[in-house]
């Protein structure tokens, strides 16, 4: 087997991970995307241990700990994403600029801005 095959099959994956990352809203959709950028650097680790032909397969070993790895990454940022969605209402990635809570019935633009200085506030 050619190592080119698999390579060009992870930079595809890895390629359309980042453009998910880059382009979506949604935070589940980040995640998936940051899946499978995590897949495409599995294929690699076990390519390069077959094409190397390592006694070891410590690339096969460090596909199983990344494994392990993004399985808890998703556990952990899909209950953040429903806790957000749960007080937000929306898992929009734009909407999210910071993660304190407002006052019931504070909208973002309602908030106005507080003045810095004391000659500001006078003014």
């Amino acid at each position: 087997m050619h190592l080119a095959y698999p390579a060009v099959l992870a930079v595809l994956l890895f390629c359309t991970g980042l453009y998910g990352v880059l382009a979506r809203r949604n935070a589940i959709l980040v995640l998936m995307s940051v899946e499978l950028m995590l897949n495409a650097v599995n294929l690699n680790l076990v390519a390069f241990d077959v094409w190397l032909r390592d006694t070891l397969h410590a690339g096969q070993a460090l596909t199983l700990f990344t494994i392990t790895v993004a399985a808890a990454e998703i556990g952990i940022g899909l209950a953040i994403v429903l806790l957000v969605y749960r007080n937000r209402g929306s898992s929009d990635i734009d909407r999210l600029r910071d993660l304190a809570e407002r006052p019931d019935g504070a909208d973002a633009e309602a908030t106005k801005r507080q003045p810095d200085t004391e000659a500001e506030a006078t003014a």
